[in-house]
């Protein structure tokens, strides 16, 4: 059975992007993307919502002017599944993607049951849908040394969760990643 796994990237007082959508300040550094490349690795299947689907379908045709660790990225990003939960869309642009019209948490339980490599969730709002229906067992959350004051939230501020810290790394860059295991 797959671990489920919700991994963002977020400031300090735990907005993914500002009250404007803008989230220039959460590009990852080198050392932190090397960082995101090893945790991504074990990742056999995205979940997504609309706005974070269309936020990382650059990965799909991403150009040849990247760096080697935006490389690693796509390569790994391109060779997961995704499935993107959408009212709004009609349809969608990258490999090995399906859209579902809604997410479903007895669906998105049995899929968990049926994979033999990690599951992530992508987005506060499906992994906030994700948190409610008991389904998630890890935040991975990257908080960067900024705070922008309001803004798409990280978490869900209407729901109680404990979370129990597996691990915690420090970059140079003042980014703080903390990987909590939910208790349920």
């Amino acid at each position: 059975m797959a671990k489920l796994i919700y991994s963002a990237i977020a400031s300090l007082d735990g907005y993914v992007s500002d009250s404007t959508g803008n989230f220039d300040w959460a590009a990852p550094d080198e050392e932190v993307l090397a960082f995101v490349n090893d945790i991504e690795r074990p990742i056999g299947t995205y979940l997504y919502g609309r706005r974070m689907y269309e936020t990382m379908v650059f990965w799909d045709s991403a150009g040849a002017d990247l760096s080697p660790l935006e490389q690693e990225f796509t390569q790994l990003w391109q060779a997961a599944d995704k499935i993107v939960y959408s009212r709004s869309l009609e349809s969608v642009s990258s490999r090995r993607t399906r859209l579902e019209p809604e997410f479903d948490a007895g669906s998105v339980r049995a899929f968990l049951q049926s994979q033999e490599r990690d599951v992530s969730v992508g987005g506060p709002a499906l992994a906030g849908e994700a948190l409610r229906a008991g389904l998630v067992d890890e935040c991975q959350l990257f908080l960067n040394p900024v705070t922008v004051g309001d803004g798409n939230a990280v978490l869900p501020r209407d729901l109680r969760i404990e979370l129990e810290l597996l691990n915690q790394h420090r970059f140079a860059n003042g980014v703080v990643y903390l990987r909590y295991r939910v208790v349920k």
